[in-house]
């Protein structure tokens, strides 16, 4: 990534954006047949029985005119899915955003330069973002033709605004060809919100600069009484939040120009007083912290906020509409690759030129607004109480040791958690894992679907004493097979979820009555409409890793980074949720991982 992000960037990495395809459609034949495939392990022989005949008149009627219709709309966008994915996915939501959209995690420096430390946090917060601001230095430079620019873009100077009935995106960033573009960051501190120039004289401030305003405003929240935490409205249910803002415009309009430069900002740097301690085989205090900390500290919309703990160890909380994952991975390997490099120490000159000291943004805020703060903060503290968020380390092996044995490290992964769920809950587990499509013109996500029939027959077959050990490697085999198959369909967009998805939308838009197809119990039982239980992701080979708010009520949030040596798993559940725990899940997956591995190496014997 280092390497990506250096001098002849545009030239080298992402100069073919223009000449991206467009994002296909499959076939419809391809689609449902792979939907009923997918639908089998959650349906007895009546259900599917039932389905297949939803599924057949669907093809033949309704589903043949609406994929009609896409065909035409393909033919007018290079992406026919973009707009509506946001507006589906995101915008049109009314869940609070903070838990229930949000990633959040860890930053990885604890396990090299930047151990938990009492006394750091300033001066850690002004190196990071140093670093930070060389990428926003990156992007400007890098013009219109960066291939993930659309989604990079979305980084730095972008946040989500609430509406009644949707919200929307707001991106102010702008490339050095596309005109100036914001060069302010916003600190919030104990409720307070500050900001500061990161430019001097058309430069980036240095470390030593950066620290000096950092100091000023902990030194003046220190001494001075907490703020209101405005920022604390962000964590509501999105309407409740729409007209909160819009009450908050009306008392005093320079409320307006606080809320657009806290939107318009390169990013937030919030500067937190818990102390997290974590090590990097027990990650799970800085994650809960990171997903589920202090809301008068984030702003919860914003697409990237920078939290810098009391004992020196960092996190990140983003908003997951503008981008995905990836983008937020590839800047935190960048910064973790730099920090390696200077020993995370900053080595040019201490001098500190003259410039203006920061300045705080003050809300003029009435009775309405201090009980909508109290009362959004009852509501989110009391959602946080119900997630539980665990963060180890699995170091018995990881992905040398399963390359050796000429498996796929992510689907090994991906069985051992199918596994786990099938020992726990004697039944297969819906599971949604994310399959990039970024080879396509403004390509983010597809559905790859992992409880195949092939794992689940494998499950059965690994809780059978009965069964042979051969029979148990042949069927794990094939479920490998199956998923492998499958990832690299929908790596090309070839699955079916976002296609079904395209169709739903048609019908809904033409105001058609639903097809029966979406109305089918086995449609959301196996995971459709966003009902899968466990909500899955490979957040990469690096260091880095992140946390999500299970999909829904019954189900687990499971995010993985997998390493030569380890496998580090972030999992969430609900704690209401009775049927559901973490740790019983994690250690599930540390016997099946055992099982796995043993399952492999026998077959080489």
């Amino acid at each position: 990534m280092a390497n990506h992000l250096s001098g002849s960037l545009a030239e080298r990495t992402f100069q073919y954006q223009s000449s991206l395809p467009p994002l296909p459609v499959p076939s419809l034949e391809s689609s449902l047949s792979k939907y009923l495939e997918a639908v089998r392990p959650f349906a007895s022989e009546k259900e599917f029985k039932a389905t297949a005949d939803i599924v057949r008149k669907f093809q033949e009627g309704v589903g043949k005119e609406l994929h009609q219709k896409l065909l035409q709309r393909a033919k007018t966008k290079r992406n026919w899915l973009e707009e509506w994915w946001l507006d589906a996915a995101y915008l049109e939501s009314r869940l609070p955003s903070q838990l229930n959209v949000n990633f959040a995690g860890p930053a990885p420096y604890l396990e090299h330069c930047w151990p938990p430390a009492e006394g750091t946090q300033l001066q850690r917060a002004s190196v990071n973002t140093w670093h930070t601001l060389q990428l926003t230095h990156i992007s400007k430079k890098a013009g219109k033709t960066v291939l993930d620019m659309d989604q990079f873009r979305m980084l730095f100077c972008t946040c989500k605004v609430p509406g009644v009935k949707k919200d929307t995106i707001r991106n102010y960033f702008k490339t050095e060809s596309e005109g100036p573009c914001p060069s302010h960051v916003v600190v919030m501190c104990r409720g307070r919100l500050f900001t500061f120039d990161a430019l001097c004289d058309g430069e980036i401030i240095t470390p030593p600069e950066i620290l000096r305003q950092l100091r000023y405003v902990k030194e003046r929240c220190e001494a001075e009484p907490e703020g209101d935490g405005v920022s604390t409205l962000t964590t509501e249910e999105r309407t409740r939040w729409a007209k909160a803002r819009e009450h908050l415009i009306n008392i005093d309009p320079h409320n307006e120009t606080i809320l657009e430069t806290v939107q318009s900002s390169l990013f937030i740097i919030s500067l937190d007083e818990t102390k997290p301690y974590s090590t990097p085989d027990n990650y799970t205090n800085l994650t809960v912290e990171a997903l589920t900390g202090n809301p008068t500290i984030r702003w919860g919309d914003k697409s990237y906020n920078s939290i810098m703990f009391s004992d020196g160890t960092c996190g990140s909380t983003c908003d997951h509409a503008p981008y995905d994952a990836m983008v937020l991975v590839s800047m935190c390997w960048y910064i973790d690759q730099q920090l390696r490099a200077t020993e995370g120490k900053w080595k040019g000159s201490d001098a500190i030129r003259s410039m203006p000291l920061p300045e705080e943004l003050v809300f003029t805020v009435d009775e309405t607004i201090s009980s909508c703060i109290n009362q959004a903060k009852q509501r989110y503290l009391e959602s946080t109480r119900d997630l539980q968020v665990i963060c180890y380390a699995f170091t018995a092996f990881g992905k040398a040791a399963i390359k050796q044995r000429k498996l796929h490290p992510d689907t090994f992964v991906q069985l051992a958690m199918q596994l786990s769920y099938y020992k726990i809950h004697k039944k297969p587990g819906s599971c949604y894992e994310t399959a990039m499509t970024r080879k396509f013109f403004h390509g983010r996500t597809e559905t790859m679907r992992p409880c195949t029939q092939e794992a689940v027959d494998w499950c059965k077959a690994m809780m059978d004493p009965a069964t042979d050990t051969n029979v148990k490697r042949k069927a794990m085999l094939q479920a490998f097979n199956k998923h492998n198959k499958l990832m690299a369909e929908a790596q090309e967009a070839k699955g079916f979820d976002r296609h079904l998805l395209g169709l739903y939308l048609i019908a809904r838009e033409e105001g058609r009555p639903t097809p029966e197809l979406f109305m089918d119990p086995i449609y959301s039982r196996s995971g459709g409409g966003g009902n899968f239980t466990l909500s899955s992701s490979l957040v990469g080979y690096t260091t880095v890793l992140g946390a999500v708010a299970p999909m829904v009520h019954h189900g687990y949030g499971f995010f993985y980074r997998i390493r030569d040596d380890r496998i580090v798993i972030s999992i969430s559940a609900w704690n209401s949720c009775h049927k559901t725990d973490a740790v019983t899940l994690f250690n599930n997956f540390s016997s099946s991982m055992h099982e796995m591995l043993h399952l492999a190496t026998t077959s080489q014997l």
